[in-house]
């Protein structure tokens, strides 16, 4: 039912705020929560999660992957590493309060992510041995103009909370790049780590409501413009890789 209105696909927006399914789940989230509308829990994520992934090679591999996920009681984020990635690493990871029961593991209950580390980069910089991250940005950091309508300012106060804490490391790499030989080996290795970002336009034109768009078009429109932004990041900046960061992280240090 979360499908564009007929007006939305005419004219090719992506938005879901002309339907009418998006636009009862959206008032039914300010009166109810899901522990009113769905005190079993069910999550149909879980279902596609167990038929496509094969959690034990992840578990068994030797690529490191972490996924963090938010701690309800404390706010402090999680982050989960193989060999524990399971089902409710990943449903919790992708927790959003409005819409689902909170995911409890171990007897905690986690939210998104995204709240507390979006990603979170220490495990990059301390777990791991290259000196280079990629950032793949999927929330504009910055979107020209003041919303000003009540839809355009809760898009971008979404677009805001959820980029704060990755900010705020990029803010402290800016800074402990700059004063890292006076800093301990720990803050070295983050002031040296070289940064990458790998964004699109298209993002600019999407708003909150299409991340419930599940339309098989859109997934695939988003699949093609990530490989085409993946592509020009490649031509312009693989020989860059290892060598010198592409990210200007003086635009996060502080005034």
């Amino acid at each position: 039912p979360l499908q564009r209105s007929p007006i939305d696909i005419l004219f090719g927006n992506w938005s879901l705020e002309n339907s009418l399914a998006y636009m009862w789940l959206d008032m039914s989230a300010k009166m109810f929560s899901p522990y009113d509308l769905n005190p079993a829990g069910d999550n149909p994520l879980a279902a596609i999660l167990n038929e496509v992934v094969d959690f034990r090679a992840i578990n068994e591999s030797p690529a490191k992957l972490f996924v963090t996920a938010t701690n309800v009681e404390t706010g402090q984020g999680r982050v989960f590493r193989n060999p524990d990635i399971t089902v409710d690493v990943l449903l919790a990871s992708a927790c959003l309060p409005t819409i689902y029961k909170a995911i409890e593991i171990d007897g905690v209950p986690y939210w998104d992510g995204g709240y507390s580390g979006n990603p979170s980069l220490g495990p990059l910089v301390r777990e791991c041995g290259s000196d280079d991250t990629v950032l793949v940005q999927i929330n504009p950091v910055k979107r020209p103009g003041v919303p000003k309508t009540s839809r355009d300012i809760a898009n971008r106060l979404n677009e805001v909370s959820f980029n704060s804490s990755l900010m705020k490391e990029l803010r402290m790499i800016a800074i402990l790049r700059h004063d890292a030989p006076t800093h301990a080996c720990e803050a070295s290795k983050w002031g040296a780590m070289r940064m990458h970002c790998i964004a699109s336009d298209v993002m600019l034109e999407l708003d909150q409501s299409s991340k419930l768009n599940a339309e098989w078009d859109f997934m695939t429109m988003l699949r093609d413009k990530g490989r085409e932004a993946a592509a020009k990041f490649l031509r312009k900046h693989r020989g860059d890789i290892g060598e010198r960061p592409t990210l200007d992280l003086d635009l996060f240090a502080p005034d």
